[in-house]
Formats: structure tokens, C-alpha cells, sequence
């Protein structure tokens, strides 16, 4: 039996509809926000008419959190939920996590962490991308811990803590071993520690690295990035800066047992998909599916020998054809490269993607789908079991036919697309 909850229920999580407008700015806030740090709403489900939608499984993610938590032994989750959870759904997914024991979340904005302080969420949350435009103070308002890598951030969070009065700001020191994207340069590090120490408001809790090959992280590259971290941390150390958090470890890392330190930051082995080897093996067989995105047939036609479909006929039938129109196209996601590529699941088996797809719709040749009628449920990701078997498309399969990685194929669900919430 399953439950199944719309959106980001709030007699579900404890904590009020996210898409309400927050309460954390009243006019007694000790500073002014020239404008508010706002997200782009996500669709209703209450409000949509078309069966299209994604369904978030929350007992696979917890399950995914357990295995890595197992994997991760004394090291901390700090699971990554930036870009809406990889289009999960923050809220409802920061809820669920912390419940299950998440010491910490990271984020890549500001306006995803303020998302999830304003969902109730309590645990630190990092914001990782380094940007903070000139909200350093909502920052330091929402006890949010921001990473930082360059003198001009030391100076705006300390002048933030002595504007609203706050004694320190936790902040995690991001040192650059290799992926020259953020971060501090370790022939930069000795100074940069030196004006860290002269800003009493700034306290040091976490230092970071990040790898530059997430997957293959036994390789000689990974290795010297280890190296390197190790190096900047015994830099830290002698100039009197110790940070109590020291991570690095992705999923991949996680599972194999490389760069563990105090806290791990997984982040698409949460939402069950694992990364490889080299040799392309799967890491992990234990992880679950988080997603399963469906629509339905709306339409259904016979072609005849030689009759075309969709958009420039890049399909003519090679015999006479069944052909159904589902609703769902590339505004959704379903991404326009899947043409000619693709299949999608319908009563259990497997039916062929034909024609381009369009921006809210696509066809499939349902010839050999025995029994298909009107509003039959479509799988184009996740796992169906229907009269005609049982079957199941992964986000790597899906990512394979359009060109993408997992996390595209997670992140490029749009936020027209409901989420529904299933709890087993």
C-alpha cells in the first residue's frame, strides 16, 4: 500500500508551503533587502489538468541515504540538493533526509538554501557556488554557511556579522587542488589563512575540495588531489586556522572508500543512480530509482505504408502503423535528441519514440502493444509493471539515447512537470 501526497504537503513535513510567500523579512529586520531572493514556482499539483508528472519514491531515498550511510561509516551526509534536489524537489527532500539523519545539507545558491531555511529545514546548509552578490547579510541572517576563497568575501561577511550584531559566521575554506574552477590556490593559501585569523567575526569550521573526475576517483589525478589537500590542510594547521569539517568525497569517493574525511557530500547516488568504474561497472546495485517520470496517450491514429509523423516526417511507415500521442515533449524535459532514439514504456513493454519530438508532445509506434487504448499510462523514466510485463528505463539509459549524463537528464525535468510524493 502506498501513500502518495501532492507537492510539498505540509501535514506531511511539519512546516508550511513553501510556495508561500516567507515570513523571514519583517519590518523589523535589521537590514534592507532591496529585493527579495525568490525562486521560479514549480508547478502545482492541484492546479494541473494533463496526467504528466514526476513521482519521487521517498522510501528509495531514504533507503539510498542508509546505503551510503553505511558506506560513509563515522563520516557525515552533508547530501548535495542543489538545482531543486536535481529536480526532486528541495523541500520535501531536505525533510525527509534530515529525518532520516542528515547532519547537513549543500547547495549551490543562496536562494536554494534560503528555500530550504524557509521549508523548516534546521541542520547547516553550505552554499558552495561561491556567488553572493550583495546579500552577504541574508546569508549571515539565515545562519547559512557560505564558502569562501577570496579576501573580498572575508570583508563582506565579517562587515555582515557586525552589522546584525551576530558574534561569528561559520565558514568552510574551499582550496583549489586541481579542478581551476573555485577555490584557493595552495601557493596563495599561507595569506589567505593569515586574513582569515585577522577577522575575529569569521569562524573557520569546514575546509572543501572538490574532484575533477567525479567518477573516477582511484585515478593518478584524484590521487594528487588528495595529495594536495592533505598539503593545504597542514598549511591551515601551522598558521593556527582548524577547521572541525574536512570533505571532499562525492558519491563516487563515497562508495569506493577514497577522500573520506568528517563529512561526505553525495549527491546523484541519493537519488539512486550510480556512478561507474572505468570499465563502466556499476558501484553500487543497492540503490533505488528516486524518480519515475509518466504521462499518458491522448490521442491514437493508424498510418499507412508510407504516411509520415511529426514535425519535418523524419518517420514514414514501413507498414501499417498504430501511433500514439503522448503528452509530454521537450518543455518537459523529454528532451528533443531523444528523436529517433528513444522508447517508453506502455502496459509493460517497450514502444519506440517516432517522429521529432515537439515542445509539449511526442508519438510512439504502439503497432505491437497488444490491447492499447486511449489514457494508458506511459513510463519514459522508472519502472512499469503492466499486462504486458515488466520492465524499467534508467536515467543512464535515457541519458545514453539523448547525450546526456544522469544529472542532466534529473536536472532537465521542468518545473512544469508536478512532483507527487509517494511514501511506501
Amino acid at each position: 500500500m502506498t501513500a502518495e501526497f501532492s507537492g510539498d504537503d505540509p501535514s506531511l513535513f511539519g512546516a508550511v508551503p513553501v510556495d508561500e510567500p516567507s515570513q523571514s523579512h519583517s519590518s523589523e529586520t535589521p537590514f534592507s533587502v532591496d529585493a527579495r531572493v525568490l525562486r521560479p514556482r514549480r508547478a502545482a499539483p492541484a492546479d494541473t489538468v494533463r496526467a504528466t508528472r514526476a513521482e519521487v519514491n521517498l522510501g528509495a531515498l531514504r533507503h539510498n541515504f542508509h546505503v551510503l550511510a553505511k558506506h560513509a561509516g563515522r563520516t557525515a551526509l552533508w547530501p548535495v540538493l542543489k538545482a531543486d534536489a536535481y529536480g526532486h524537489g528541495a523541500p520535501a527532500v531536505a525533510r525527509t533526509l534530515e529525518r532520516a539523519g542528515a547532519k547537513g545539507f549543500c547547495v549551490a545558491l543562496l536562494e536554494e538554501a534560503i528555500e530550504l531555511r524557509d521549508a523548516g529545514i534546521r541542520v547547516p546548509i553550505l552554499v558552495m557556488g561561491g556567488y553572493y552578490g550583495n546579500h552577504h547579510e541574508e546569508l549571515v541572517h539565515h545562519s547559512l554557511a557560505p564558502v569562501v576563497y577570496e579576501g573580498g568575501q572575508l570583508e563582506a561577511f565579517a562587515r555582515a556579522a557586525r552589522n546584525l550584531g551576530c558574534e561569528s559566521v561559520d565558514v568552510h575554506v574551499k582550496i583549489d587542488t586541481g579542478m581551476a574552477r573555485l577555490g584557493v590556490r595552495p601557493s596563495e593559501l599561507a595569506l589567505f589563512a593569515d586574513h582569515l585569523l585577522a577577522k575575529s567575526e569569521l569562524r573557520v569550521v569546514g575546509a572543501m575540495t572538490h574532484f575533477s573526475c567525479p567518477d573516477g576517483v582511484t585515478t593518478a589525478h584524484a590521487q594528487e588531489q588528495i595529495r594536495v589537500f592533505e598539503e593545504a590542510l597542514g598549511v591551515l594547521r601551522r598558521r593556527g586556522v582548524k577547521p572541525a569539517l574536512r570533505h571532499a568525497a562525492n558519491t563516487a569517493a563515497l562508495l569506493r572508500g577514497v577522500g573520506l574525511y568528517d563529512v561526505a557530500r553525495p549527491g546523484l547516488g541519493i537519488f539512486g543512480a550510480a556512478p561507474r568504474t572505468e570499465a563502466g561497472v556499476a558501484l553500487s546495485e543497492e540503490l533505488r530509482p528516486v524518480f519515475r517520470i509518466r504521462s499518458e496517450i491522448i490521442a491514437l491514429r493508424d498510418v499507412n505504408v508510407g504516411e509520415g509523423a511529426g514535425y519535418g516526417e523524419r518517420w514514414h511507415a514501413d507498414r501499417p502503423s498504430r501511433i500514439a500521442t503522448i503528452a509530454i515533449g521537450y518543455a518537459d524535459g523529454f528532451h528533443r535528441s531523444l528523436t529517433g532514439k528513444a522508447s517508453v514504456l506502455v502496459r509493460g513493454k517497450r514502444a519506440p519514440l517516432v517522429g521529432a519530438v515537439s515542445m509539449d508532445m511526442a508519438m510512439v509506434d504502439v503497432t505491437d502493444v497488444e490491447g492499447v487504448t486511449l489514457h494508458d499510462e506511459v513510463v519514459v523514466l522508472g519502472a512499469q509493471d503492466g499486462p504486458l510485463g515488466k520492465d524499467s528505463i534508467t536515467a543512464e539509459e535515457l541519458g545514453s539515447w539523448s547525450g546526456q549524463i544522469p544529472w542532466e537528464v534529473f536536472c532537465g525535468i521542468s518545473r512544469r512537470v508536478p512532483r507527487f510524493y509517494r511514501e511506501p
